[in-house]
Protein backbone atom coordinates (compact mmCIF):
# COMPACT_ATOMS: atom_id res chain seq x y z
CA UNK A 1 0.00 0.00 0.00
CA UNK A 2 2.78 2.43 0.77
CA UNK A 3 4.59 1.65 -2.34
CA UNK A 4 1.04 2.36 -4.33
CA UNK A 5 1.15 5.54 -2.72
CA UNK A 6 4.74 6.96 -3.25
CA UNK A 7 3.65 5.99 -6.82
CA UNK A 8 0.56 7.91 -7.25
CA UNK A 9 3.05 10.45 -5.57
CA UNK A 10 5.49 10.44 -7.95
CA UNK A 11 3.22 10.88 -11.04
CA UNK A 12 1.16 13.61 -9.86
CA UNK A 13 4.89 15.45 -9.19
CA UNK A 14 5.66 14.35 -12.84
CA UNK A 15 2.41 15.50 -14.43
CA UNK A 16 2.65 19.25 -12.65
CA UNK A 17 6.64 19.37 -13.70
CA UNK A 18 5.66 18.35 -17.47
CA UNK A 19 2.90 21.31 -17.37
CA UNK A 20 5.39 23.81 -16.25
CA UNK A 21 7.46 22.83 -18.49
CA UNK A 22 7.87 25.59 -22.16
CA UNK A 23 6.14 24.50 -24.46
CA UNK A 24 9.66 23.92 -26.63
CA UNK A 25 10.30 20.60 -24.00
CA UNK A 26 6.75 19.47 -24.34
CA UNK A 27 6.86 19.02 -27.99
CA UNK A 28 8.75 19.97 -31.39
CA UNK A 29 7.72 23.40 -32.89
CA UNK A 30 5.90 22.51 -36.43
CA UNK A 31 7.43 24.07 -39.17
CA UNK A 32 5.20 27.08 -39.14
CA UNK A 33 5.89 27.84 -35.66
CA UNK A 34 10.04 27.44 -36.49
CA UNK A 35 9.27 30.31 -39.60
CA UNK A 36 6.83 32.79 -37.08
CA UNK A 37 9.86 32.89 -34.40
CA UNK A 38 12.88 33.07 -36.75
CA UNK A 39 10.67 35.65 -38.82
CA UNK A 40 9.99 37.42 -35.12
CA UNK A 41 13.71 37.20 -34.90
CA UNK A 42 14.75 39.06 -38.14
CA UNK A 43 11.85 41.56 -37.15
CA UNK A 44 13.37 42.94 -34.18
CA UNK A 45 17.23 42.57 -35.61
CA UNK A 46 15.87 45.08 -38.52
CA UNK A 47 13.97 47.46 -35.93
CA UNK A 48 16.98 47.37 -33.67
CA UNK A 49 19.46 48.51 -36.97
CA UNK A 50 17.71 51.77 -37.31
CA UNK A 51 17.08 54.87 -35.41
CA UNK A 52 13.76 55.42 -37.49
CA UNK A 53 10.83 53.05 -37.04
CA UNK A 54 9.66 54.22 -40.35
CA UNK A 55 12.71 53.22 -42.39
CA UNK A 56 12.77 49.85 -40.84
CA UNK A 57 9.14 49.48 -41.53
CA UNK A 58 9.79 50.83 -45.37
CA UNK A 59 12.40 47.90 -45.50
CA UNK A 60 10.43 44.92 -44.13
CA UNK A 61 7.55 45.85 -45.93
CA UNK A 62 9.42 45.47 -49.10
CA UNK A 63 10.90 42.28 -47.74
CA UNK A 64 7.37 40.85 -47.28
CA UNK A 65 6.09 41.99 -50.48
CA UNK A 66 9.17 41.28 -52.41
CA UNK A 67 9.34 44.65 -53.81
CA UNK A 68 11.24 47.64 -53.50
CA UNK A 69 11.58 49.51 -50.38
CA UNK A 70 7.98 50.56 -49.61
CA UNK A 71 6.44 54.11 -48.70
CA UNK A 72 4.94 54.37 -45.38
CA UNK A 73 2.33 56.96 -44.39
CA UNK A 74 0.87 57.47 -40.78
CA UNK A 75 -2.75 57.93 -40.18
CA UNK A 76 -4.12 59.81 -37.54
CA UNK A 77 -6.39 57.69 -35.09
CA UNK A 78 -8.98 60.14 -33.47
CA UNK A 79 -10.38 59.78 -30.13
CA UNK A 80 -7.84 57.43 -28.64
CA UNK A 81 -5.18 59.38 -26.89
CA UNK A 82 -3.28 57.71 -24.61
CA UNK A 83 -2.94 59.37 -21.29
CA UNK A 84 0.90 60.46 -20.97
CA UNK A 85 3.32 58.41 -19.53
CA UNK A 86 4.08 60.13 -15.83
CA UNK A 87 7.84 60.15 -16.13
CA UNK A 88 7.01 61.91 -19.32
CA UNK A 89 8.20 65.42 -18.38
CA UNK A 90 11.48 64.32 -16.96
CA UNK A 91 12.27 62.12 -19.95
CA UNK A 92 11.72 65.37 -22.56
CA UNK A 93 13.45 67.30 -20.05
CA UNK A 94 10.77 70.14 -20.79
CA UNK A 95 7.99 71.77 -18.41
CA UNK A 96 6.08 73.10 -21.86
CA UNK A 97 3.17 71.06 -23.01
CA UNK A 98 4.38 68.36 -25.45
CA UNK A 99 3.17 67.91 -28.92
CA UNK A 100 1.02 64.44 -29.13
CA UNK A 101 0.69 62.25 -32.47
CA UNK A 102 -1.58 59.00 -32.09
CA UNK A 103 -1.21 57.26 -36.02
CA UNK A 104 -1.30 53.60 -37.30
CA UNK A 105 2.02 52.96 -39.83
CA UNK A 106 0.70 51.52 -42.91
CA UNK A 107 2.20 50.27 -46.47
CA UNK A 108 0.60 48.65 -49.03
CA UNK A 109 0.13 45.59 -47.15
CA UNK A 110 -1.31 46.61 -44.64
CA UNK A 111 -1.03 48.15 -40.82
CA UNK A 112 2.26 47.41 -39.61
CA UNK A 113 2.74 49.60 -36.49
CA UNK A 114 0.68 51.71 -34.10
CA UNK A 115 2.47 54.02 -32.26
CA UNK A 116 1.98 56.99 -29.58
CA UNK A 117 4.62 59.96 -30.07
CA UNK A 118 4.91 62.55 -27.38
CA UNK A 119 7.42 65.28 -28.53
CA UNK A 120 8.46 68.82 -28.23
CA UNK A 121 7.60 71.26 -31.35
CA UNK A 122 10.14 73.52 -30.06
CA UNK A 123 13.11 71.23 -30.88
CA UNK A 124 11.59 70.75 -34.37
CA UNK A 125 11.51 73.63 -37.32
CA UNK A 126 8.11 75.39 -37.58
CA UNK A 127 8.27 73.58 -41.35
CA UNK A 128 8.25 70.92 -39.67
CA UNK A 129 5.66 71.20 -37.22
CA UNK A 130 3.13 72.30 -40.02
CA UNK A 131 3.82 68.85 -41.83
CA UNK A 132 3.02 66.96 -38.61
CA UNK A 133 -0.03 68.87 -38.54
CA UNK A 134 -1.31 69.24 -42.02
CA UNK A 135 -0.33 65.91 -43.28
CA UNK A 136 0.18 62.05 -43.05
CA UNK A 137 4.09 61.86 -43.39
CA UNK A 138 5.24 59.56 -40.68
CA UNK A 139 7.23 61.75 -37.54
CA UNK A 140 10.57 59.43 -38.32
CA UNK A 141 10.84 60.67 -41.93
CA UNK A 142 9.78 64.44 -40.94
CA UNK A 143 12.18 64.69 -38.07
CA UNK A 144 15.31 62.69 -40.34
CA UNK A 145 17.26 65.97 -41.02
CA UNK A 146 17.81 66.33 -37.38
CA UNK A 147 19.69 63.18 -37.37
CA UNK A 148 18.19 62.18 -34.25
CA UNK A 149 19.70 58.35 -32.43
CA UNK A 150 17.43 56.52 -30.51
CA UNK A 151 17.97 55.12 -26.62
CA UNK A 152 15.37 51.93 -26.21
CA UNK A 153 13.93 52.29 -23.20
CA UNK A 154 11.49 48.87 -23.18
CA UNK A 155 11.03 46.40 -25.20
CA UNK A 156 8.41 43.34 -25.09
CA UNK A 157 7.09 40.28 -26.83
CA UNK A 158 2.86 41.07 -27.02
CA UNK A 159 0.43 43.40 -26.03
CA UNK A 160 2.38 46.55 -24.06
CA UNK A 161 0.12 49.06 -22.14
CA UNK A 162 -1.80 51.33 -24.81
CA UNK A 163 -1.62 48.85 -27.43
CA UNK A 164 -4.73 47.02 -29.60
CA UNK A 165 -5.26 43.16 -29.51
CA UNK A 166 -2.68 41.21 -31.85
CA UNK A 167 0.10 43.40 -30.89
CA UNK A 168 3.02 41.12 -31.48
CA UNK A 169 6.08 43.49 -30.21
CA UNK A 170 6.05 46.71 -27.93
CA UNK A 171 8.65 49.48 -27.91
CA UNK A 172 9.13 52.09 -25.67
CA UNK A 173 12.16 54.51 -26.91
CA UNK A 174 13.71 57.95 -26.58
CA UNK A 175 14.22 59.82 -29.61
CA UNK A 176 17.67 62.20 -28.72
CA UNK A 177 18.88 64.91 -30.87
CA UNK A 178 23.03 65.32 -31.79
CA UNK A 179 23.08 67.36 -28.92
CA UNK A 180 21.58 65.31 -26.33
CA UNK A 181 18.62 66.81 -26.21
CA UNK A 182 15.29 64.38 -25.96
CA UNK A 183 13.03 65.30 -28.85
CA UNK A 184 10.40 62.54 -28.55
CA UNK A 185 9.10 59.60 -26.76
CA UNK A 186 7.48 57.32 -28.74
CA UNK A 187 5.45 53.78 -27.55
CA UNK A 188 5.19 51.15 -30.92
CA UNK A 189 2.86 48.81 -30.92
CA UNK A 190 3.57 46.21 -33.92
CA UNK A 191 1.08 44.30 -35.52
CA UNK A 192 0.97 40.13 -36.46
CA UNK A 193 0.93 41.34 -40.29
CA UNK A 194 4.83 42.03 -39.67
CA UNK A 195 4.97 38.05 -39.29
CA UNK A 196 2.91 37.35 -42.57
CA UNK A 197 4.89 34.85 -45.19
CA UNK A 198 7.15 36.93 -47.42
CA UNK A 199 5.92 36.64 -50.86
CA UNK A 200 7.92 35.34 -53.94
CA UNK A 201 10.41 37.48 -55.71
CA UNK A 202 9.38 37.34 -59.60
CA UNK A 203 11.48 38.11 -62.34
CA UNK A 204 11.55 41.70 -64.56
CA UNK A 205 8.25 41.72 -66.72
CA UNK A 206 9.85 41.14 -69.92
CA UNK A 207 8.02 42.67 -72.52
CA UNK A 208 6.61 40.95 -75.47
CA UNK A 209 9.13 40.95 -78.59
CA UNK A 210 8.49 38.98 -81.61
CA UNK A 211 12.07 38.65 -82.28
CA UNK A 212 12.77 36.47 -78.98
CA UNK A 213 12.20 33.41 -78.50
CA UNK A 214 11.09 33.53 -74.66
CA UNK A 215 9.58 35.85 -72.15
CA UNK A 216 7.94 36.73 -68.94
CA UNK A 217 4.24 37.52 -68.19
CA UNK A 218 2.92 39.79 -65.81
CA UNK A 219 2.86 36.69 -63.68
CA UNK A 220 6.06 35.90 -63.74
CA UNK A 221 5.79 32.75 -65.84
CA UNK A 222 7.59 31.89 -69.31
CA UNK A 223 5.99 32.12 -72.39
CA UNK A 224 7.12 31.38 -76.15
CA UNK A 225 7.93 28.40 -78.41
CA UNK A 226 11.17 28.03 -77.16
CA UNK A 227 11.05 28.18 -73.59
CA UNK A 228 12.49 25.46 -71.21
CA UNK A 229 9.76 22.99 -69.75
CA UNK A 230 8.20 24.17 -66.48
CA UNK A 231 10.24 21.74 -64.56
CA UNK A 232 13.76 23.79 -65.78
CA UNK A 233 12.94 27.08 -65.45
CA UNK A 234 14.33 29.09 -62.68
CA UNK A 235 11.93 28.84 -59.63
CA UNK A 236 11.37 32.24 -57.73
CA UNK A 237 13.22 32.10 -54.07
CA UNK A 238 12.46 34.03 -50.92
CA UNK A 239 13.79 36.71 -49.35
Amino acid sequence: MRQAGARQVALGWLSALALLAPPSAQAHPSPREARIENQRSQFEAALAAQPSATKALEQWCGLLTGTDRQVILATSVAGQDAPAPRDLHTLLQTDGPPGYRHVRLACRLGTLSEAHNWFVPARLTPEMNATLATTNTPFGKVAAPLHFTREPLASQRGRGPGCPAHTILTHRALLRLPDGQPLALVVECYTVLNLAPPRPILPPITPYDPQRTCWHDSDGHMQGPHCPAPSQAPSPTLP
